[in-house]
């Protein structure tokens, strides 16, 4: 007699002995799909079941181990549409699978010839188990659609481009639209640089009130304004700034930027891309554009964020505080989308500069927040609110490269350099202080002398 006749051919008759058969069919359907076929029921129907798993076993145990050898290829796999589809038709198959399997092997069970006591036990701890395993991967399969839809959305499918002197430049603008306020415009400027080897950051800060602004040889707003943007009050609109580049590229200037639509861009960023390489004097390879209304979304979307304010601000109401609500309070805050918008954008008793300072505090804090429990168990709104709140050039192609390189970023302190007064006058700007400024904000720190 084989260990497998009592299963596949059991005394119906006796319940203590189909009791101890059902557990253990529940307990291999558990412990490895199908084989609960293959010792009571249809074995071919059990041979795909463990073929299935031990698949699925397999292939995480790879995961596993590319992830801890050349992580890169596994953030590059999971960051691509195609991927991140068969991603999505594996998981529902598999979960579809379980689902048969698990019904089969409570009909094998034949709970009605079990102990009375028991049949609910039985069939609780199947059902628990086929909703767990079913929900998990059914939940999986959802995010990798939602994922696959985001990032085919936000991100473009362009080519990737080198590091120039061993650096990513991306341009980060801070659009300010709102529900009161009519269109775009950049709010908040600054180009972000990356060691493309060791993830070193230093976020150059550039304010809105720049004049004139410098545009390299290759622009060709360069012809326009030789002497830069600003210059003796020349421009096309009403006030002349660093800001003010975008509203005149994309409302009188669309045709100087032909390809930009092309490139997942448009004429205004393309003008700011170029202004703001002339005053750093850094090549800028891509650039990330948020939205603050989407802002808001996002920072709902991952549940608030936490901000130290140093100063008393008003939520609601313009710079005479007509209209005020409430007020952020100084202190530690926790704060929702709403307030944090405001939190950024409140103009009262502060400087264009404070509101930048802000601005960067909330990006470190958003950042901060980003990890993987917190996106998975969020990930729908995160993804909606993203497509909204993102617009960039960065191609789908790069992200497993910067993913990687981002979670270097993050072990290493952020360097800042603002260029704000006193350190330079934004009317009467020196560039090649500017430059000379950039460059060494590069410069590694020097290490302290040690004593005996």
């Amino acid at each position: 007699m084989t260990i497998a006749s009592p299963l596949r051919h059991p005394d119906t008759a006796s319940a203590p002995t189909m009791t101890r058969r059902g557990w253990w069919l529940v307990a291999a359907n558990l412990l490895l799909p199908g084989s609960a076929q293959v010792l009571a029921g249809n074995r071919r129907l059990g041979r795909i079941g463990i073929v299935a798993t031990l698949l699925l076993w397999l292939l995480a145990i790879v995961t596993l181990v590319v992830y801890l050898i050349w992580p890169t290829v596994l953030y590059t796999l999971f960051t691509q549409t195609g991927s991140l589809l068969t991603l999505q038709l594996l998981l529902v198959a598999y979960a579809v699978l379980w689902v048969v399997l698990t019904l089969d092997t409570l009909r094998l069970i034949r709970l009605v010839k079990t102990s009375a006591s028991a049949r609910g036990w039985i069939a609780a701890f199947a059902v628990i188990m086929l909703v767990g395993i079913t929900g998990t991967a059914g939940y999986a399969s959802v995010v990798a659609g939602s994922a696959r839809g985001a990032l085919g959305d936000i991100f473009s499918a362009g080519p990737s481009q080198p590091p120039v002197a061993g650096r990513y430049n991306i341009m980060l603008l801070g659009g300010d639209a709102g529900p009161d306020r009519d269109g775009l415009r950049p709010d908040s400027m600054s180009v972000v640089s990356i060691d493309a080897s060791t993830g070193q950051a230093v976020t150059i800060g550039l304010p809105r009130d720049l004049d004139p602004v410098p545009f390299p040889a290759t622009s060709p707003l360069h012809a326009l304004y030789p002497d830069g943007y600003g210059y003796n009050g020349r421009c096309d609109v009403d006030v002349c700034q660093l800001n003010s580049i975008y509203t005149e590229a994309a409302l009188y200037k669309s045709d100087l930027f032909p390809a930009a639509k092309k490139h997942n861009s448009d004429p205004g960023i393309e003008a700011m891309r170029d202004a703001l390489e002339g005053a750093t004097g850094l090549t800028i390879q891509y650039y990330v554009l948020i939205d603050m209304q989407g802002f808001a979304d996002l920072i709902d979307s991952l549940g608030g964020v936490e901000v130290t304010v140093k100063e008393r601000l008003p939520i609601g109401g313009d710079e005479n505080l007509n209209g005020v609500v409430s007020w952020i309070k100084p202190g530690v805050q926790h704060m929702s989308g709403y307030t944090a918008q405001w939190y950024a954008r409140s103009r009262h008793g502060t400087s264009d500069y404070d509101r930048m300072a802000r601005q960067r505090q909330l990006q470190d804090a958003i950042l901060k927040q980003v990890n993987p429990v917190n996106v998975v168990s969020k990930f729908q709104g995160i993804a909606n609110a993203g497509t909204q709140v993102v617009k960039t050039d960065i191609p789908q192609s790069m992200l497993g490269y910067f993913v990687d390189l981002g979670m270097k970023t993050r072990k290493l302190p952020v360097k800042q350099l603002e260029l704000v007064p006193p350190l330079i006058a934004p009317d009467d700007p020196d560039y090649t202080q500017i430059h000379r400024l950039v460059q060494a904000s590069f410069a590694a720190p020097t290490p302290k002398p040690t004593g005996k």
